[in-house]
């Protein structure tokens, strides 16, 4: 037994915690409130009826087309980029078409070769273009399947006669607007004239500047021809210079050579003495040469590799090359002798004349070599301004050609457009060969348009669906009582010990009256009803009474409380929720149960479940139940007692806490088992929680459906206040799902 308990209440704790709306939830909440969601749904049933009847159908024609691919003739694309394949993007072009067909100007179209006249004969007769052409517009439903190249044409009208041939007329006029919208010609064709004469204008401007630069550069062959020149030109400057530098070196040298054999001292011809050269001098200027030589040879190698003069290695060398040749004119100036002065020298074997022949034409040949050098590195400098001149005017070159590319370009591209227009304008006569009709318009037959039968299984299904929504809304939102047994637990988070069905709505009694149950009015026969007292044996509530007894028992041997008697008190958060009927049957049935004593304490303050047991009569207060002399007044049957504390005002009942605390001895030595106490409804000024302070268990009483979960949730929370054990009562439950579908325990 208590192996079982523990595991119900882990059962509930766990389900408890769940959460969610299950299915059993969805049943309760579609049969209880099963007239709202039939009341709407018949609404919106009655709804799509009366439509139906409203406007009766009319004659109508289908057609399908397909469009497996759209031709821009007009686009301004590169040639062929003008056709455009249904796939990632074939629901924005089917869309398009579907535009295309249900636009008001395509229906003004049919109207001017149908007429409004034959158009509006048997709607309405008339003349009028724009009402025509809303007409059209309004009785065409166009749709399309998505991923599909179809499109599904109904048109309806009240003529018989006339609907085929106005979808015959509606898909002519779409084919012209579709070949006009994509391969249209006119105005098309004037553009792309003046854009090519614009475009050939703008070339032989860019030709003839191109002509102009290349002129003034002098290039008379080709650009990379006329820097392949410069190169060579310059490589050949620099390799004479080179020569002539090495040349005037060893002539140089052959002259230092000969001073210094010389055996005396020269004669100078010139007019001004000469300053003797010294060996130190004479060496350093040889250092100077050849190191002068080595930079400038690195100089043209850098040249030749591709290097320009901007290029830092470049301009490293040539700085050196500087610092060098100005420590060569330093010794020049200072040593004259150094750059070959015409001086003679004696023979060393006594033939002066043949030495002196030969010396001074060393010096006349050192004096030539110089002014070569000189002529060389001039032209060098010539052409280097000229290369940088040429570089100046390439940039202007290269960008006019890259211009000019681009704009060749794009008159090709507006010439074949132009010439593809003139074709299309020459042999086009309004047919768009890309749209092929799958079903021609068919012959006429009554029928709703799609768009009118969606919108009758919208009110249909909206009834319904409507229906649906605002029975959720009441039950999660609106409706805030306690409905169900899993709600305790689930939103409450209160443990129930058990639930009472509804007995006055679902039971009938046994002589075929119906139970009164409700707090402070006497059980008489009225209208004929018979009620029994609580604790009859054929009380239709007596099984439940018994079972929340032995929950009761079974909850004191699982917390081990074994002293007598104990104290439980049934108490409600307002009245009518059938807290006396419930206590006095759960006296009654715990008097059952053995050799001790029950005793029912009514403090509601109205007697009323005092007054149903022994006929009707008052038999003592609870001191004399109390006293072993006078109790027997308050027996009832077997050993089942009943009293009631007289408290018939707000200032006695304030009282009740005070007076019972006085009678606790009393109560705790008298020989009752069980003493069952009828408390007021929980409030802020009852004096229920200060009660419940003295209780071994308080059930509190919940009536289905009308007690709030927010009051529920502030009166347990008065009574936990005081320490006291809760357990909650579901009394007068509904079950409004059949048991064949769900049950509940």
């Amino acid at each position: 037994m208590l192996a079982f308990f523990a595991l119900s209440m882990s059962d509930k704790k766990h389900d408890a915690s769940s959460g969610g709306m299950s299915l059993q939830d969805v049943y309760f909440i579609l049969f209880r409130q099963k007239w709202i969601i039939l009341f709407f749904s018949s609404v919106g049933l009655l709804a799509a009826v009366a439509a139906c009847i409203f406007k009766p159908p009319q004659y109508q024609s289908e057609a399908e087309l397909s469009v497996p691919y759209v031709v821009e003739g007009k686009s301004l694309s590169a040639p062929g980029d003008q056709t455009r394949s249904l796939d990632e993007r074939s629901d924005n072009i089917i869309n398009t078409e579907v535009d295309l067909l249900q636009s008001l100007d395509l229906a003004e179209q049919v109207v001017q070769v149908i007429t409004p006249e034959r158009i509006l004969a048997k709607a309405g007769g008339g003349s009028d273009t724009n009402g025509a052409a809303y007409m059209i517009k309004k009785n065409l439903t166009v749709e399309s399947t998505p991923g599909s190249t179809s499109i599904r044409i109904t048109f309806q009208h009240p003529d018989a006669g006339l609907v085929q041939p106005l979808l015959n007329t509606i898909i002519d006029a779409y084919f012209t607007k579709h070949f006009q919208m994509h391969q249209g010609v006119g105005l098309y064709g004037e553009f792309l004239t003046n854009e090519t004469t614009r475009l050939r204008s703008e070339l032989d401007q860019t030709e003839k500047s191109l002509r102009e630069a290349e002129t003034k550069s002098e290039v008379f062959a080709s650009v990379d021809d006329t820097k392949q020149a410069y190169s060579d030109q310059i490589s050949k400057l620099r390799e004479d210079i080179f020569t002539a530098k090495a040349d005037l070196d060893e002539r140089q040298a052959l002259v230092q050579e000969l001073t210094k054999t010389s055996a005396g001292q020269p004669e100078i011809t010139n007019a001004e003495p000469m300053v003797e050269t010294p060996p130190d001098a004479l060496d350093a200027y040889r250092q100077i040469c050849i190191r002068l030589e080595t930079l400038e040879k690195k100089d043209v190698d850098y040249l030749m590799q591709g290097f320009t003069e901007e290029n830092v290695l470049v301009k490293e060398v040539r700085g050196q090359i500087a610092d060098i040749e100005k420590q060569k004119n330093d010794l020049e100036e200072k040593y004259p002798k150094l750059v070959g002065s015409a001086i003679t020298m004696p023979n060393l074997t006594g033939q002066q004349s043949g030495n002196s022949i030969d010396l001074a034409t060393q010096y006349i040949q050192i004096t030539a070599l110089k002014a070569k050098i000189g002529s060389l590195e001039s032209q060098l400098n010539q052409v280097w301004a000229e290369v940088t001149n040429f570089e100046k005017v390439d940039a202007t070159i290269s960008e006019l050609q890259q211009k000019k590319e681009v704009e060749q370009a794009n008159l090709n591209n507006f010439v074949s457009k132009l010439e593809q227009s003139r074709i299309d304008e020459a042999l086009g006569d309004g047919k768009a060969s890309n749209i092929e009709i799958i079903q021609s318009p068919t012959p006429p037959s009554k029928g709703w348009p799609k768009k009118f039968e969606k919108k009758v299984e919208m009110m249909a299904v909206g009834g319904i669906g409507f229906g649906l929504a605002l029975a959720f809304l009441i039950e999660i939102f609106l409706d805030r009582s306690v409905r169900r047994p899993s709600e305790i637990e689930t939103r409450l988070r209160l443990p129930l010990f058990i639930t009472i069905p509804d007995t006055a709505r679902n039971a009938q009694i046994a002589d075929g009256g119906r139970l009164q149950l409700s707090n402070g009015v006497d059980d008489k026969k009225t209208s004929g009803v018979t009620a029994l007292a609580p604790w009859d044996r054929q009380h239709p509530l007596r099984p439940f009474y018994e079972g929340l007894r032995d929950r009761l028992m079974v909850y004191f041997e699982v917390k081990n409380l074994n002293h007598k008697p104990k104290l439980v008190a049934v108490t409600s958060c307002g009245n009518g929720a059938g807290v006396s009927s419930i206590a006095a049957g759960l006296a009654a049935s715990l008097s059952e149960t053995g050799d001790g004593n029950v005793l029912l304490v009514s403090m509601s303050g109205n007697q009323g479940a005092a007054q149903q047991f022994y006929r009707g009569k008052m038999g003592c207060g609870l001191d004399d139940a109390l006293e072993s002399d006078t109790k027997k007044v308050a027996l009832i049957e077997g050993n089942f007692y009943a009293v009631a504390e007289q408290a018939g005002n707000e200032t006695v009942s304030l009282h009740l806490p005070k007076r019972l605390k006085g009678l606790m001895p009393k109560l705790k030595a008298s020989d009752y088992d069980y003493i069952i106490f009828d408390l007021p409804p929980v409030s802020q000024i009852s004096p229920t929680p200060k009660l419940a302070q003295f209780m071994d268990m308080v059930f509190m009483v919940v009536e289905s459906e009308k007690t709030d979960r927010d009051v529920v949730r502030r009166a347990t929370d008065l009574l936990t206040e005081s320490k006291t054990n809760v357990g909650i009562v579901l009394n007068k439950s509904h079950n409004y799902v059949p048991r064949q579908i769900s049950q509940e325990f």
